[in-house]
């Protein structure tokens, strides 16, 4: 009775130091990116903070001036502040679009692809870090720095926008699409996915240059299919109007054209049914009035939730795959 308690703590205490010595070489073997990294984020967050703070003040006092300003050649105005606004804006918005790529590209080309070239994984692998434990570590630690990061990039994005949203004459609308994008979830998800395709890239190819560059190809091709598919991820609204009006509906554009009186729609070959040359196409049509399917402002979070979650389950089903490649792997080492 005595032996069988005393023997239980050694079976069960070497998984949690074993863990942290897998924690503990890989902030060592990766300090240079997360020391970039953690630097990256913070500048990136300070220009955020900047840009919705005092630089929105200042561009929206400029608008004011200028707006009040009319015709008036001499009258002035900042014309610093807006265009450093605008500068700002889309370099901000940029930079929180790109994280994503930089991530699968270093989750390819350093996380996984450098240690299964240089043997490092294998090595790992003999000295008591099972091949399932040695994949976690590279998941689990790297995904929770990608939310905080991309989330909190993302966040103070759209505090930013909302801050310079009716201020701002020449703001993004909501449905601009590095705006749209850079303003929600997105971003987040397409991060956890980017690090997924790494990892995958990087087990897959064992070459580290080669696991880099098709990571960040991959997850571009990735994104362009979730943005051809955005605008039907959720049913849009349909607003009829008369001919004399031409299409009507601001928001997310799905599609437009003409009603005929049976119903039917069809492409609209001009879009003015006020000008005479415009109007008797449309009557040969027998077009009695323009549609418009878009997107209101309503359904900006539907599109970003359905979208992320897209992503999310690819990004599930790629780490499924890392792990089916690491047990095949070993196994067929192991035989």
């Amino acid at each position: 009775m005595t032996a069988a308690l005393t023997t239980t703590p050694a079976t069960a205490t070497p998984a949690a130091p074993a863990a942290a010595r897998q924690l503990r070489w890989l902030l060592r073997l990766h300090r240079p990116a997360l020391v970039t990294g953690t630097v990256a984020t913070l500048l990136l967050g300070a220009a955020l903070l900047w840009l919705g703070g005092p630089l929105t003040d200042a561009s929206a006092a400029a608008w004011k001036d200028f707006n009040a300003c009319g015709f008036n050649p001499r009258c002035s105005y900042d014309q610093d502040s807006i265009l450093l606004y605008k500068d700002l804006y889309t370099y901000t918005t940029f930079a929180v679009l790109v994280v994503p790529f930089l991530v699968a590209a270093w989750a390819g080309g350093s996380l996984t692809g450098r240690e299964t070239e240089s043997g490092t994984a294998r090595l790992a692998w003999t000295q008591g870090v099972s091949p399932v434990r040695w994949l976690v570590s590279r998941l689990t630690f790297p995904a929770a720095l990608t939310v905080t990061a991309t989330g909190l990039t993302a966040w103070l994005h759209r505090r930013a926008w909302t801050a310079g949203e009716h201020r701002i004459d020449t703001i993004k609308p909501w449905y601009d699409a590095a705006t749209f994008y850079a303003n929600g979830t997105v971003p987040v998800a397409l991060a956890l996915t980017g690090l997924a395709l790494g990892v995958l890239a990087g087990l897959l190819l064992r070459r580290a240059m080669a696991a880099l560059a098709t990571a960040t190809v991959a997850l571009g091709v990735l994104w362009a299919l979730v943005h051809a598919a955005l605008p039907y991820l959720w049913s849009p609204v349909t607003k009829v109007s008369a001919l004399t009006a031409g299409p009507s509906g601001s928001g997310l554009h799905v599609g437009e054209g003409v009603l005929t009186a049976d119903g039917d729609r069809l492409a609209a070959p001009c879009l003015s049914g006020a000008m005479d040359s415009c109007r008797a196409t449309l009557d040969e049509l027998g077009a009695v009035s323009f549609y418009r399917d878009f997107h209101p402002a309503a359904h900006y979070w539907p599109l970003q939730l359905v979208a992320s979650g897209i992503l999310l389950a690819v990004a599930a089903l790629l780490t499924y795959a890392a792990f089916q490649v690491v047990r095949r792997t070993t196994a067929t080492a192991r035989g």
